[in-house]
């Protein structure tokens, strides 16, 4: 059994096909994870960056552990916010996620 598998290999015909597709599927593999994962994924963190600098005082927003706060002093890279009526809390800039839908607005 093992000859007849050995003998049809050896009798395949050699050309330069084979090596030519891997590199075509290889291609369209990388092609595929830039439009479906990495492009999407730059966009995303763009306008991300783009919310988080564009944040002033007043601002409503949700922190990362869903925290519902309004921003009260913006700095280099903390926020001052405020939870509830003199309770303020100092976050890292990277921690607001959202700001809140227009129906969530108080």
């Amino acid at each position: 059994m093992i000859t007849l598998l050995q003998a049809a290999t050896a009798a395949a015909p050699q050309t330069g096909f084979g090596n030519w597709s891997f590199w075509v599927m290889i291609v369209a593999m990388v092609l595929i994870m830039y439009f479906f994962m990495w492009r999407p994924e730059s966009k995303r963190r763009k306008e991300m960056e783009k919310f988080r600098s564009g944040l002033k005082s007043g601002d409503k927003v949700i922190t990362a552990g869903g925290i519902y706060a309004v921003v009260k002093k913006v700095e280099e890279t903390t926020l001052l916010i405020e939870v509830d009526s003199n309770v303020t809390l100092r976050i890292d800039k990277n921690m607001v996620v959202a700001a809140p839908a227009p129906a969530e607005k108080k």
